[in-house]
């Protein structure tokens, strides 16, 4: 099956069974390589990046665990994905979203590095990071909320609104060779706080209180019903 078939597929089963809505996807750039961070809270989160209306091309870092799956392996397989093991530095899943992205595509990532259990942002890790500064390309931060409950919405009949809140894309410096590990705890949490700042308050768990999240807020920055 086609990649552009798969899309095709996905977007009539999510039309047909959930509300999807994109905002913010005027910051999206439409073209050249760029990478979408996201919060993870389900699966149907990849799904919803896959669909959104400027970057059909976006492909996804998927972690190993779900390739024990049949349908999930066929999915990212038939969709481009990246496996990435998330028990260790995987360097060839690094170097593959590298040639993505060097090639003008769009690859979208959680920097939390699993899925939250408990709808709330988790603490960030670095591999996003160590990705942007790599390739040197624009980060786009989004964050899906709706998701959560949406499989429990759709065994009782319900459609849940699954809603894709897009910011402002933006740029992370080089790393300070001689602070490399501040510099990086920095970057990272400009990443978090930048999903933070498109989800509702509800949903910005570890990062609630952070200093950057007020200051993203106060700058007028989209913000999520």
């Amino acid at each position: 099956m086609k990649r552009t078939t798969l899309q095709s597929i996905v977007r009539f089963l999510f039309t047909s069974l959930a509300q999807i809505e994109f905002s913010g996807v005027e910051y999206v750039p439409a073209q050249g390589g760029i990478i979408v961070t996201t919060n993870h809270m389900s699966q149907l989160d990849t799904a919803t990046l896959f669909l959104n209306p400027v970057r059909p091309d976006i492909t996804a870092l998927i972690t190993t665990k779900y390739q024990k799956y049949l349908f999930q392996r066929w999915f990212v397989k038939t969709g481009g994905g990246i496996w990435i093991d998330r028990e260790k530095a995987d360097f060839s899943a690094f170097r593959a979203a590298i040639d993505v992205l060097k090639k003008g595509q769009a690859v979208g990532i959680a920097p939390e590095g699993t899925r939250s259990e408990t709808a709330q942002l988790l603490e960030g890790k670095p591999g996003a990071v160590l990705l942007a500064v790599k390739a040197g390309v624009p980060v786009v931060p989004v964050g899906i909320y709706g998701s959560e409950n949406a499989f429990r919405e759709i065994r009782s009949l319900r459609r849940p609104h699954i809603h894709a809140c897009f910011g402002p894309a933006y740029t992370l410096p080089a790393l300070d060779r001689e602070n490399r590990d501040s510099a990086l705890q920095w970057a990272t949490d400009e990443v978090m706080c930048r999903i933070a700042a498109v989800l509702p308050k509800q949903y910005w768990g570890f990062y609630a209180n952070h200093p950057r999240l007020k200051e993203l807020l106060g700058t007028g920055l989209p913000q999520a019903a």
